[in-house]
């Protein structure tokens, strides 16, 4: 590699200085025992020249070199008597021809891991010498650890080929050269592919293979064959035996690695890249090199991967995305301010990475168009840059002496323990160790070089990318590429508030590798690169980040499409606030935004928050998105999807206080009142085509409970009485297939509960209750308006005149309604004996505390003193009313507005004062958690940002003093129930 051989004792004086006297004479003894059995380094040891005192200080400053002597002293005599060159292109084709056969017998694999750590320990050994002694220059040292990679990988390559063609499982074209033309081919990435590989490097490597290269009997078993081999593969070169180990290996750079071979089809290999491959990918492949295997099928491959790397435009676009792949990847130290004690040398600020990425940059960017950019090596790429006019020489001449001299640094670091690390050490002590390393007489000169080339990459660096103080929002390791966790980054996700970082960043790979449709698009994932640092730091503060993160994955794994709304949040930081409250505050919402992502669509609305849901709102947005329909099912799907839209955004103005309880009741009920009336007119157009029509036939709907007292909530069902009416002399129908009256409004009536609660591809819109219609669950599901009159005259119970003060007409025929409104307004107009309606409510409540008693304290509903004491309470007033000479009609009323027509009549104010806070507050509660969460709420197991919404919509500084709220208040009413409905 050398026109002139160089010797190591052609080393300068003083090249480095010794770490302490102490280690002076535990190196000194060392070299001298080491004499006992190499004669020419006990000669060494007896004179007094600059190649023995170099010695001495290269041991006492790297304890893996004085290991490595220890165990293999002849090293030592062969440093110092070979030439350089010759010793290390030596051990270098050692390691490349360790797989042949010997004597026809071909190595075992134990044979080969022993030959190449042999050939690896001497190698390390006299390279780092030979650098130490500045007889090398770092990118000499770099040279040869990249071929001697080179030569590693390609033997172990050729013994596992060889040993598979042995066993029958492959057919190789020539045993002798076992690679060529067998389709496998290995890439070296990073460092490795540019030939820059520091002392202590993994290797990272990406293998595929061609399945139709005539080697695999059949093709199928390729993956299964080549994975085996691969798994071989990485054991041969980073198994830790007695001997040591030769590269730490690393397959995670290959396309998805969480759900590919470690080896994969070449074909699959384009495609993936193709369709799927990140930014990041294309700046790791600018370095790509094939190094070992089939080199010309390897050749063959990157140049069928230029398009990708290398696009035809100018691509400016991509920049963003690079410059968001390198604040994933800063650290804490070394990133917010320059350091030198503990700061990164490779990825910190103004480090290593920083040129690198400053190089990749711009060669994605213009490579497409300028070939001479297409380069790996990084100096190279700099100085074609500056060739190109891209940069100016001078700029070009500072970031390669810094890039190399930060090498040094890095190659010292890793040189004392032969560990693979990038940190300078945070101590004095071991700082001095390095310093030395590098010919510095002390830290305080060394220090000065470090900060000033920082600071010099990180100008040229930062002028490059104007956005860095915008874009750096969260310091510390957001890295998702490969397969494993990046502790650094698992470190930055508990630091943000996350608790089970590695489970966070599984789903953030997937996102990356394009699994979902949503990430798919390069230009999708280039966004959500750019807008994970905001993200992530979004969900780290709400409360149970983990859990509102997975509800926010679920939901990215049913959208279509993901570019738009990753545009979105990256230009609406408020939306990206409401998206992280939604998560963390709402499973409920979640799963439908996850199961259904077209009801999002409704968020991206500005006006959204400022515009009340009323129903004139509702009406016109119904009947344009109702038009196009054509079908009876197009209709019901239709019906459905407006339905779930629009729950949804009334829920998002009540989790975000745009609303109150009180408003989201009524919205919800004015949703359901267009709904069933919709409904009840396509059911109406389906039977009268099938069976025609009634003489004088009328149809009506009267809504009941919490439909009719207009105080629905997102979970509500609804409870309805189908009332009919025709002329007395009809009794069949008149359409084809006519029906009688009674199996005619029964079909309808059971046409319209399947309307209504019958799951289609798009839901339901509502379970249906008729259960209050007259004798209930055994009397018709269809009412005729004559028996409706007669029964509510004759035989109502006082129960069931309790749900008509909440009855209402909700829609159908408007001569009707008015009948029905009438038959209601006479039956509560009634005289009633105020002690029987007073013991049948109390009979009523108690039977209702026993049979379904409440759950804890916050089932509102049922607890003593809770909703259901309230709305008793207006209920009697309602049927009392008359008998005290007062004429109020509150049908059609809330529950509040109800208590406040009556209560100002017939009890206290400040019982009716308290009646009315405890209902708002309650509704407000319920209304919350019934759009929140499924089932009954639980302090300790409900979502964080529930609870503190709750806290919130109670004006209560935490749950325990809403607690106490609700108890307050429930205790009051339950004692106002028993003052007015006494004996």
């Amino acid at each position: 590699m050398a026109e002139t051989a160089r010797y190591l004792k052609d080393v300068a004086a003083d090249v480095i200085r010794p770490l302490s006297q102490t280690e002076i004479k535990a190196a000194t003894a060392v070299l001298k025992d080491i004499g006992k059995s190499e004669p020419m380094v006990a000669e060494l040891m007896a004179a007094d020249a600059p190649l023995k005192r170099f010695l001495v200080a290269a041991l006492t400053l790297s304890p893996y070199l004085r290991e490595t002597a220890t165990i293999a002293p002849h090293l030592v005599e062969s440093a110092i008597t070979e030439p350089l060159e010759v010793a290390l292109e030596g051990w270098t084709a050692s390691a490349r021809d360790c797989w042949r056969p010997i004597d026809n017998r071909i190595p075992s694999e134990t044979e080969v891991m022993t030959s190449l750590r042999t050939a690896k320990r001497s190698l390390a050994f006299l390279l780092a010498l030979a650098d130490l002694g500045r007889i090398f220059s770092a990118r000499e040292t770099a040279r040869y650890l990249s071929a001697f990679a080179d030569a590693a990988v390609s033997a172990a390559i050729d013994h596992l080929l060889l040993a598979a063609h042995e066993s029958g499982k492959l057919r190789l074209k020539d045993p002798a050269q076992p690679s060529e033309g067998s389709g496998l081919v290995v890439i070296g990435m990073g460092k490795l592919g540019g030939q820059e590989l520091n002392y202590s490097s993994d290797i990272d490597i990406v293998v595929f293979f061609d399945p139709d290269s005539g080697i695999v009997p059949d093709p199928i078993d390729g993956t299964e064959i080549y994975g085996r081999m691969m798994r071989r593969l990485v054991r041969i070169l980073q198994e830790r035996t007695a001997d040591g180990y030769v590269f730490r290996t690393d397959l995670r750079l290959r396309p998805d690695p969480g759900s590919t071979p470690l080896a994969v089809p070449m074909e699959a290999g384009l495609l993936y890249y193709e369709s799927r491959g990140q930014n990041w990918e294309r700046a790791a492949f600018i370095k790509g090199r094939a190094i070992a295997g089939d080199l010309a099928a390897g050749e063959e491959f990157l140049r069928q991967l230029v398009p990708f790397v290398f696009r035809k435009y100018l691509d400016y676009a991509s920049i963003a995305d690079i410059h968001s792949i390198k604040r994933q990847i800063h650290v804490h130290k070394g990133h917010g301010a320059i350091a030198v004690k503990g700061h990164d040398v490779k990825l910190g600020r103004g480090g290593i990475r920083e040129i690198e990425f400053f190089a990749q940059t711009q060669q994605l960017i213009a490579g497409g168009r300028m070939p001479p950019l297409r380069t790996r090596r990084t100096e190279e790429a700099l100085k074609a840059l500056a060739e190109a006019n891209w940069i100016t020489p001078e700029i070009a001449d500072e970031l390669t002496d810094a890039y190399w001299f930060l090498r040094d640094v890095e190659h010292r670091i890793q040189m004392v323990r032969d560990e693979q690390t990038h940190i300078l050490p945070e101590t004095e002590a071991e700082l001095k160790r390095v310093a030395f390393m590098l010919g510095f007489a002390e830290t305080a000169s060394f220090s000065e070089m470090l900060e000033r080339t920082f600071r010099i990459v990180e100008r040229r660096y930062a002028r490059l990318f104007e956005q860095e103080a915008k874009l750096s929002g969260v310091e510390g390791n957001l890295v998702f590429t490969g397969e494993q966790d990046d502790p650094g980054t698992l470190k930055t996700l508990t630091s943000l508030g996350f608790e089970r970082p590695s489970d966070i960043a599984r789903v953030i790979r997937t996102w990356h590798y394009g699994r979902y449709r949503a990430t798919q698009s390069v230009e999708a994932r280039e966004r959500l690169t750019e807008l994970m640092p905001e993200l992530l730091k979004a969900f780290g503060q709400s409360s149970r980040a983990d859990e509102a993160m997975l509800r926010f994955d679920s939901f990215l794994s049913g959208l279509p499409a993901g570019i738009q709304l990753f545009s979105l949040i990256g230009n609406n930081p408020n939306l990206l606030s409401l998206i992280v409250r939604i998560m963390s505050s709402a499973p409920r919402l979640a799963d439908i935004i996850a199961s259904r992502p077209h009801v999002f669509d409704g968020m991206l609305d500005p006006a959204l928050m400022a515009e009340l849901p009323t129903r004139d709102y509702l009406a016109e947005r119904l009947k344009t998105f109702l038009a196009p329909a054509r079908h009876y099912e197009d209709v019901l799907d239709r019906l459905r999807i407006f339905a779930a839209e629009q729950r949804f955004l009334i829920g998002i103005r009540l989790l975000t206080g745009a609303i109150d309880g009180a408003v989201a009741g009524r919205a919800f009920t004015d949703l359901a009142d267009l709904l069933i009336e919709q409904s009840l007119a396509a059911v109406q157009r389906e039977i009268e085509a099938a069976h025609g029509r009634f003489a004088g036939g009328r149809v009506a709907i009267m809504g009941m409970g919490k439909l009719g007292s207009f105080e629905l909530t997102a979970a509500s069902d609804v409870d309805l009485i189908l009332l009919y009416d025709h002329q007395d002399d009809a009794y069949e129908s008149d359409g084809e297939k006519p029906l009688d009256t009674t199996r005619y409004y029964t079909r309808l009536t059971q046409r319209l509960i399947a309307a209504l609660s019958a799951p289609t591809a798009e839901g339901v819109l509502f379970e249906v209750d008729m259960r209050l219609r007259p004798s209930g669950n055994k009397g018709p599901v269809a009412t005729r308006i004559k028996a409706f009159r007669k029964y509510q005259q004759e035989e109502a119970w006082t129960w069931e005149h309790m749900a008509l003060t909440r009855a209402r007409m909700v829609c159908g025929d408007e001569s009707l309604a008015e009948e029905a409104c009438a038959v209601v307004a006479d039956a509560l107009s009634q005289p009633r004996d105020e002690e029987k309606i007073a013991s049948d409510v109390r009979e009523m409540r108690e039977l209702i505390e026993k049979e379904k008693p409440p759950r804890d304290i916050w089932d509102l509903k049922l607890i003593p003193g809770g909703l259901i004491d309230i709305e008793f309470i207006a209920q009697y007033m309602r049927l009392v009313a008359p008998a005290r000479g007062l004429s109020i009609d509150t049908n059609g009323m809330s529950t509040g507005d109800a208590l406040t027509a009556h209560g100002q009549e017939m009890m206290p104010q400040d019982d009716l004062a308290t009646l009315r806070e405890a209902l708002a507050l309650f509704t407000e509660l319920s209304q919350i958690i019934r759009l929140c969460i499924d089932g009954p709420f639980s302090r300790k197991e409900a979502p964080a940002g529930l609870v503190e919404r709750l806290s919130r919509a109670g004006d209560c500084p935490d749950i325990r003093g809403l607690e106490g709220e609700v108890k307050r208040l429930s205790k009051a009413v339950r004692a106002i129930f028993r003052k007015v409905v006494s004996s």
